[in-house]
């Protein structure tokens, strides 16, 4: 009996050091004891101590408003202290990591590496540029709300926060605060779960798009089609189409958005012939913005002329449609060179089903789209 008392003493002074778990919905609810902490799972530690030592450094972060005598100079230990604390409050939320560097390329094209973490800026950006050098080293806190980063050894990817932004100090435990959308992100993005993709599509709209518009992912259907529907068709500035069609990484590389097509075709309706008219728009801006023919290489503009044009002229010969954009003709009257004509050629149509054919029978609408254009 004695012997039981005191396994049984042992066990309770034991469970202290390790993380109560008391939820599985609210990552705020998740409570870690004393001193050095272990999850079972992967091994990881939290050190109290430590926290609370650099709480105490980051109230002397100076700003603009704010200077201090002995200022805390931020540095890399700063954010590697914040993403094991991540990682507990998504292991609260029922998170696994197995698939973690599969879809992280799948997604964000990058692999692991031998850094401890990637970042990037992914609002405001014309391309999307990973980086791995020391976040602190630049001066980047400022604007840290316009950054992702990507730590490997925990598998999760997260804000740039302070400790303060993610966990409560009560006496000798923490409480874990971290945000909702960097839950809903992780088990999105790494468990494809489903329930949170619909809450970041309602609270954390500026990422979901830039998941298509920045990042360039174009394999979730639904996601696509949200940000299609979301993207305004206007005839008036075609230019504003390229964030959806195609995506820039800073290395020059294109990667097209083929998967749009099969999207539009749901959306489209009988009534909706403002998208034909921007997509046409889009056609003759792709033809003759010289800066587009600069940005774009002659294989990628004529690959996705040759799809869009595909695409716009199958509707005329639809019955509930009968639309009279005169999609495929265009190339024929704008491409003074024939230089696109002959990459779709060389290419043969891109494997396009009946485009050949298409094209010859569009040969009867040449002299109206000649009006059109003024002769």
């Amino acid at each position: 009996m004695i012997y039981l008392l005191i396994i049984s003493s042992c066990n309770s002074q034991q469970k202290e050091n390790y993380l109560n778990i008391n939820s599985k919905k609210d990552s705020s609810n998740l409570m870690i004891g004393k001193d050095q902490l272990k999850n079972n799972q992967n091994n990881m530690k939290l050190n109290i101590k430590e926290i609370k030592e650099y709480l105490d450094k980051q109230e002397r972060i100076e700003s603009d408003e704010i200077e201090f005598q002995n200022p805390h100079i931020l540095s890399d230990k700063d954010l590697q202290l914040t993403f094991p604390i991540v990682k507990k409050a998504l292991l609260n939320n029922g998170y696994h990591d197995e698939f973690f560097f599969g879809r992280l390329n799948d997604i964000f094209e990058l692999k692991e590496n031998k850094s401890m973490y990637n970042f990037a800026k992914y609002f405001d950006v014309s391309c999307l540029k990973w980086d791995d050098k020391d976040f602190f080293n630049k001066s980047f806190w400022i604007d840290r709300q316009q950054y992702i980063v990507i730590n490997f050894e925990n598998k999760v990817i997260t804000d740039i926060f302070s400790l303060k932004e993610i966990l409560e100090v009560n006496h000798d435990s923490l409480k874990l605060i971290v945000p909702q959308r960097i839950i809903s992100r992780n088990m999105y993005l790494f468990n494809d779960s489903r329930a949170h993709f619909k809450w970041l599509l309602l609270n954390d709209k500026n990422f979901m798009q830039s998941l298509v518009t920045t990042f360039g992912y174009y394999d979730d259907k639904e996601l696509l089609k949200w940000v299609v529907e979301n993207t305004k068709f206007d005839s008036n500035n075609p230019n504003q189409l390229d964030k959806i069609f195609w995506n820039k990484k800073c290395d020059g590389t294109v990667k097209l958005n083929l998967e749009i097509f099969p999207v539009l075709r749901e959306i489209i309706k009988p009534e909706g012939t403002n998208y034909f008219e921007a997509l046409k728009m889009y056609v003759m801006y792709l033809l003759e913005d010289k800066d587009k023919r600069n940005e774009l290489s002659l294989q990628d503009r004529a690959k996705l002329l040759a799809h869009l044009v595909y695409f716009g002229e199958q509707y005329r010969y639809d019955e509930k449609y009968k639309d009279k954009s005169y999609f495929m003709q265009r190339i024929w009257m704008r491409d003074i060179d024939d230089s696109v004509k002959k990459e779709i050629i060389k290419n043969n149509y891109y494997n396009l089903p009946n485009y050949k054919k298409l094209y010859e029978k569009s040969e009867e609408y040449q002299n109206a789209l000649a009006d059109e254009n003024g002769g």
